[in-house]
């Protein structure tokens, strides 16, 4: 990475992105792919049987990561040819091998090829990256499973869950992206050996006719890459729709974070949760005491930027014209790295949030305990209708009582004591050590704890069986 403070550097280079993501975008793996892509060619070709040499393969085999790159660049300044300066680059280091280098083949063959393979190595890492999250929230899940929290809809305070139910949500999310993410990976597939607009006629030319061997050709170099196979037909390039299937994929990565970064930013307002904090972390510049939820934020931020980023790959795939246009190129060289370094960004920040989550159980009980006698007047007219009372009856004078209560709370900002107004009118059946024996939050709670087992045991464990083969300690840059 030049040290240079006159010139733009992406901060996803700088701040966010992993070394490993940023080695798949890197020029050396571009390049050194175009090589492997080179050789697999010419031994398919050679295989087929054209005048292809073992020692012309073993000199390209020798100098595959070599990269002579000022070769390539003082080459490309004359012909203004990336790929073709790049033939002729690894022809001088294989002088034997240089008639044979590129043998029928278009740009395409090496470029869109060469994308494929990063899209499935990028999404690799994105697997590992997200099982580790489901694995940090399926032990934070497990931990905290019995803990009764309040629960809200519209925002408001509603029936209670448990930390640990709430937390399901999250990896439910996410195992679907990573479910979604396998279904490309399993359909995804080589461009292969096209040609030019994609009939392979230049192929045809080479083996004389002969569609046995063309078609041969592609299965013996997507064996060579580790494919299954080669797109049955394509223009020049592969579809452009296989970028924005990945990207609206990755967009699936960033939503998911992005309700979660939003849910802890809220309850750490609430006092209830937080992200880690620093021993010398500084909250705020004017405010000594801000604890601010700084990494969420920073998930929030960067997961706004993929889901518009998938945009571009929509609208590339939409406007191609015929067998191939460039108007593809500038736009897809940003748009598919960015969107995988900031996904990779987002998953560093997830692993590294969720790695050692912050609960004030104390807090959460007092937050449930303020709220629970409301949610307690059903079972309340319940056990009193068991005594002999009238349903509706009951209903009114619990509801006007707790309208009271409210007001109290709202209006005048004193505590809730609606147990104690329950207690205090003889209409209703109960003494107060019975009604607050209806103040156990475990009661009200469902089944949080079996539905939160189930669903780690039967859907999360086998996705970490596959995907979580090493622990990942992610460690920010900033």
């Amino acid at each position: 990475m030049p040290d240079n403070k006159d010139f733009y550097i992406s901060p996803l280079s700088t701040r966010y992105a992993s070394d490993e993501m940023q080695h798949i975008f890197s020029e050396n793996f571009k390049f050194r792919t175009w090589r492997k892509l080179w050789i697999a060619l010419a031994k398919a070709e050679k295989e087929l049987g054209l005048n292809i040499t073992d020692e012309q393969i073993a000199e390209m085999e020798a100098n595959k990561d070599n990269i002579n790159y000022d070769v390539a660049e003082a080459r490309e300044k004359e012909v203004r040819h990336d790929v073709m300066s790049h033939v002729y680059a690894f022809g001088v280091q294989c002088p034997k091998a240089e008639p044979i280098i590129h043998l029928g083949a278009t740009s395409c063959y090496v470029g869109d090829n060469t994308d494929v393979i990063i899209l499935r190595e990028a999404s690799g890492i994105i697997m590992k990256k997200a099982a580790q999250v489901l694995k940090n929230l399926s032990e934070f899940a497990l931990k905290y499973k019995a803990l009764p929290c309040l629960a809200y809809t519209h925002l408001q305070p509603a029936q209670l869950t448990t930390v640990g139910k709430r937390a399901t949500l999250w990896m439910y999310e996410l195992s679907q992206d990573i479910r979604n993410l396998e279904f490309q990976l399993e359909n995804l597939m080589l461009l292969g050996s096209k040609g030019t607009t994609g009939t392979q006629a230049s192929f045809m030319e080479l083996f004389s006719g002969d569609e046995e061997k063309v078609k041969r050709l592609e299965t013996l170099i997507a064996a060579d890459l580790g494919f299954d196979a080669c797109v049955p037909v394509s223009g020049q390039t592969y579809s452009r729709k296989t970028d924005s299937y990945f990207l609206s994929v990755l967009s699936g990565f960033a939503q998911s974070a992005y309700k979660f970064s939003n849910d802890m930013r809220l309850l750490q307002s609430f006092e209830e949760m937080e992200e880690p904090f620093g021993k010398s972390q500084i909250g705020s510049s004017a405010m000594p005491y801000k604890r601010n939820p700084m990494r969420c934020e920073r998930i929030s931020s960067l997961a706004r930027y993929v889901i518009i980023d998938a945009v571009n790959p929509a609208m590339t795939a939409g406007t191609q014209w015929f067998e191939r246009t460039l108007d593809d190129s500038a736009n897809k060289r940003i748009s598919v790295a960015e969107a995988f370094l900031a996904v990779d960004a987002i998953l560093n920040i997830y692993i590294n949030v969720t790695s050692d989550l912050v609960v004030y159980e104390k807090v959460i009980n007092r937050r449930v305990m303020e709220k629970l006698p409301f949610m307690a007047t059903e079972n309340i007219m319940m056990e009193s209708v068991k005594r002999g009372g009238d349903r509706q009856e009951l209903h009114e004078i619990i509801r006007v009582l707790s309208h009271a209560a409210a007001a109290k709370v709202k209006l005048e900002g004193g505590a809730n004591d609606l147990i104690d107004r329950i207690a205090a009118d003889e209409r209703i059946p109960l003494t107060k050590e019975e009604i607050i024996k209806e103040l156990d939050p475990r009661k009200y709670i469902g089944r949080s704890v079996s539905q939160t087992e189930e669903f780690i045991r039967d859907v999360i464990d086998p996705i970490l069986k596959k995907y979580n083969t090493e622990s990942i300690n992610a460690v920010l840059n900033v």
